[in-house]
């Protein structure tokens, strides 16, 4: 029988969208499973096959939990906000909100085809003023909050304040920014504004001035995971280093917490890796060395103060306030260039260098405070002002970087760690030997040493021992258009929070999306952008006055701030009263399966978590952590393709024959090659360009042949396979069956588009197992054992895949079962009902088909899944080869009851064995049981 995929996958796209098959309940007394896909940014290209891999696999694991009777919470979203959609609204005049909606209905479009059980009808949108305004809500809660270390959670600001008044801040244990101190009656005497002042020090959102990623080009602020090589990773722009006043997220307060919640998580390990390692938890001193000439100290975090008495030199960051003040007139030129120089690259290119040495003297000395020796201080890229306090002590001897600097520089390496290496030459970094050269402690290991060395600074007021982290609080403004508005007003240049009542601030129109002649961010050009605190609404900004219509904040959030919850969001979409029910929160707890990309190890995954352990000190939700269970998928990569242009000419060479010409290889769209093969179609290639239309050509064997290569799949390289062309020709359960085949769902793999015929043929088959030539056929007759057998080892296989995410090794399963059934002729309906049950999670549409054929009128969807019984795997009968003198003669089936001795004893006496015997007796008889007879004569 014909297998029509388009008409069938059309109907069932139909029917389950009419059906709302897939519509979540959250009134249920079934378990609850939620998995989640990594929402995409809705871009202009729509999806390419790459895409769908994750969701294919998440799809799959749905479809299955819902077999096995759970609630599955299955939702898709959009993570709307960005930069793309702005830079196009700047190129062309239109408003980014008409270019997202076009890119998310392409999106939805292609998802649809592709026959995702995904819950529509909780579809979420940052951009969506509903949305953005709980964004806006959770920034006012973080706003409200701090962070009280002795409780080692969130607090609301109103118990700092009670603090305040009753003892000021004796007995304070919290994070903040600079360390204050003053009584509960200097509190209770300081003005309103400056009592705002000093809650600024402690929230948990709040403003204050930053060293941050610049890009002039682009008129905004860039987080570091979107600037590579020192510009920008959208555009190419040069990015700078600039202090200026921003708003920032407490994220250190949760180092500690986001470290341990680690090891509560069933996540990769390269990704936990990442975390920890961008979370930088590290113990030692804080010490204090005095500038010599100067009233100012500087202050060092050092992991290793054991090594004291070997610091040489120092090291400031470039942009540490220090610099300024102890740089000596005829040094000034030197370091201002540097620091020019420093200001292009970011931190973490500066992290990323380590074999670049580069600095400048500053031309002051620091004292060391144990060797009582002069210490040059220098300023270098390599040290970061956010990491401890933007200066180290240098140990050259024992610290490989330390050591470059000081060769480079010519400045003093001193041993302090005994060892037989030559120091001057390579630096010796280990704990495991003693402290030489270092006075009192000589003859210690490194934790002794340690130890006594703090309690020597804690005793000379000089510093204490303390716990640092590497990561810093997150940046949470931009200065573009395209983000949520920040529900913020100014009054006497302080920042005030809009009601709750007045949200969503929704963005304003304005008539371009560049920044204002004054530097301004783009919400400056709005006309419709002031607070009128007295009547609490939005007004022009004309009358702004400063005494009851306020200028609001410009800037707009990042875009990591609406994808921070948005999984919270899909327990109660179209809630107005809370972002999310607390017993919504609660029943539907955490994520207990996420997919998607590892790029996002150090930025969303953060950020969530961050938010998620926020929202729970606040009472808001009940579990400490979003996400359980996350896998990271690999990438489809491309199969690109290549023509060689002759060096200063037209003329184009076949692959074979380029290594005898000056050639440039060039990429070339893979839709231009003839069919699967690597012909490039001449004509279509002199039309794809008006640059080529003139191109000559230089064949072998009157053909073109292009090289290939593989690479990541992108619209840049030319090899992007758009998954409409594949699901219109092979159908999306081809696509979908094919996407698991390639390979294990985390390994990267490259596509290729004529594999597909294999998963097609397998679909075409599967189709036919049902029907004798054009008529649906399925007997009611009991199955045989083998036919049961089959049908069992599938289920085996596949239960045992589907809960190790091993997708690939279940198409080869399908495959061979549906063969094997193909070869017995079975059509019974007790093997060929369970079967479709079985492949339905991975190709949904023509199991839904045969479901409805075999008589069903509900969706297969929710039908139990196949329960495995061993017994169908017990082998009744083993064919045993026979063999004689190392060669196989014949084979025997025996019952798979047999000991090795009646095995022995039915062989020597079958008939072709005592033909093969003449009358002799068997040297030696080995009978391997359930394997093989083997006879020597």
């Amino acid at each position: 029988m014909f297998y029509d995929h388009q008409q069938i996958e059309k109907k069932w796209q139909k029917y389950w969208e009419d059906n709302q098959t897939y519509k979540t309940s959250n009134n249920t007394d079934k378990p609850k499973f939620y998995v989640l896909d990594m929402f995409p940014y809705p871009s202009g290209a729509g999806l390419h096959v790459g895409h769908p891999l994750g969701y294919i696999a998440s799809d799959i694991y749905a479809r299955y939990k819902r077999h096995q009777g759970f609630n599955v919470l299955h939702p898709v979203g959009y993570d709307s906000f960005g930069l793309p959609a702005e830079q196009y609204a700047i190129q062309t005049g239109q408003h980014p909100a008409i270019t997202t909606e076009e890119n998310i209905n392409r999106y939805e479009e292609q998802l649809r085809k592709i026959g995702f059980s995904f819950d529509w009808s909780r579809e979420v949108r940052t951009s969506d003023a509903s949305y953005y305004k709980w964004t806006q809500w959770i920034f006012i809660k973080l706003y409200d909050s701090w962070y009280n270390k002795n409780t080692d959670k969130a607090e609301a600001i109103d118990s700092l304040i009670q603090h305040f008044e009753e003892k000021g801040t004796e007995g304070l244990n919290a994070n903040q920014n600079d360390e204050l101190n003053f009584t509960a009656e200097e509190w209770k005497n300081a003005s309103d504004l400056d009592k705002e002042d000093i809650l600024l020090n402690y929230r948990l959102a709040y403003r204050a001035e930053t060293t941050v990623n610049w890009c002039p080009a682009l008129g905004t602020v860039l987080a570091n995971d979107e600037v590579k090589d020192g510009k920008s990773e959208r555009g190419g722009f040069p990015v700078f280093q600039k202090k200026m006043m921003q708003w920032s997220m407490r994220i250190s307060a949760y180092s500690e917490r986001l470290l341990q919640g680690l090891n509560t998580l069933d996540w990769p390990q390269p990704l936990k890796d990442s975390q920890e390692y961008w979370i930088g938890k590290s113990q030692g001193a804080q010490v204090q060395f005095q500038v010599e000439g100067h009233d100012e100290v500087v202050e060092v975090f050092t992991t290793r103060p054991d090594t004291i008495f070997g610091a040489t030199f120092m090291v400031l960051a470039p942009e540490n306030p220090l610099v300024e003040t102890i740089t000596t007139d005829a040094q000034k030129v030197e370091v201002d260039t540097y620091i020019e120089e420093t200001s292009k690259k970011t931190e973490r290119d500066r992290m990323a260098d380590v074999k670049n040495v580069s600095g400048a003297f500053t031309g002051s000395y620091a004292v060391n405070p144990f060797s009582n020796e002069k210490m040059p201080i220098y300023i270098s890229d390599y040290v970061l002002m956010g990491y401890g306090t933007g200066a180290v002590m240098a140990v050259p001897a024992h610290d490989e970087r330390d050591h470059r600097f000081a060769k480079k520089f010519n400045l003093e390496i001193k041993k302090v760690v005994d060892t037989e290496e030559d120091v001057q030459e390579k630096s010796f970094d280990s704990k495991d030997s003693v402290c030489v050269n270092s006075d009192f402690l000589n003859g210690l290991h490194y934790n002794d040493a340690k130890a006594k060395i703090i309690s020597e600074i804690e005793t000379k007021g000089i510093g204490h021992g303390t716990t640092n982290y590497r990561q810093r609080d997150a940046i949470f403004s931009r200065q573009r258009y395209w983000g949520e508005p920040v529900p913020i007003y100014y009054k006497d240049g302080m920042p005030y929070t809009l009601p709750a009542s007045a949200l969503p601030l929704e963005l304003p129109e304005v008539e371009k999306y560049l920044p204002t002649e004054d530097g301004d961010p783009p919400l400056g050009n709005a006309k419709e952008f002031a607070w009128d605190e007295l009547n609490q609404k939005v007004v022009a900004t004309d009358l702004i006055d400063d005494k009851t219509i306020f200028p609001l904040e410009l800037s707009t959030m990042p875009g990591w701030a609406g994808s921070s919850w948005y999984f919270l969001r899909y327990m109660d979409p179209n809630d107005d009263e809370a972002f999310v029910k607390k017993e919504l929160a609660d029943y539907w707890g955490q994520v207990d399966l996420y997919i998607g990309g590892s790029e996002h190890a150090t930025g969303h995954l953060l950020y969530s978590r961050f938010w998620n352990m926020f929202l729970k000190d606040r009472g808001y939700i009940s579990h400490d952590e979003p996400f359980q269970k996350l896998i990271n998928q690999g990438m489809i990569l491309g199969m690109s393709a290549f023509v060689y242009r002759i060096d200063g000419t037209n003329q184009y060479v076949s692959k074979n024959l380029a290594k005898d010409y000056q050639t440039q290889q060039i990429h070339v769209d893979v839709s231009l090659l003839k069919g699967t093969s690597d012909e490039l179609d001449t004509e279509a290639f002199k039309a794809w360009r008006p640059d080529y239309a003139n191109a000559e050509f230089i064949l072998e064997d009157g053909k073109y042949i292009t090289d290939r290569e593989v690479e990541k799949m992108s619209k840049s390289k030319y090899n992007v396979v758009n998954p409409d062309d594949i699901c219109e020709e092979y159908g999306a359960d081809g696509l979908r069956l094919y996407e698991m085949f390639l390979g294990p769902l985390e390994q990267s793999k490259p596509w290729n588009t004529q594999g597909l015929s294999g998963v097609y043929g397998f679909l075409k088959k599967f189709w036919n197992l049902y029907f004798n030539g054009d008529v649906f056929e399925v007997s009611d007759e009991e199955p045989t054992k083998a036919e049961y057998k089959v049908l069992h080892t599938l289920i085996k296989k596949v239960v045992y895949d589907i809960e190790n995410f091993s997708f690939n090794t279940s198409v080869s399963s399908f495959m061979i079962a549906v063969n094997e059934l193909q070869k017995i002729k079975c059509n019974k309906r007790n093997i060929l009902e369970p079967l479709a049950v079985i492949i339905s999670p991975y190709a949904p549409h023509i199991c839904e088909e045969l479901w409805s054929l075999l008589g069903h009128n509900t969706s297969i969807e929710f039908e139990k899944f196949p329960v495995l019984n061993e017994n169908y795997l017990v082998e009744d009968e083993i064919e045993y080869p026979v063999s004689v003198n190392g060669k196989m003669k014949f084979k025997i089936s025996l019952s798979a009851q047999l000991s090795a001795k009646e095995v022995e004893d039915l062989v020597i006496s079958n008939e072709k064995m005592q033909q093969i015997l003449e009358g002799k007796t068997p040297k030696k008889i080995i009978v391997v049981p359930h394997r093989i007879v083997n006879i020597v004569i």
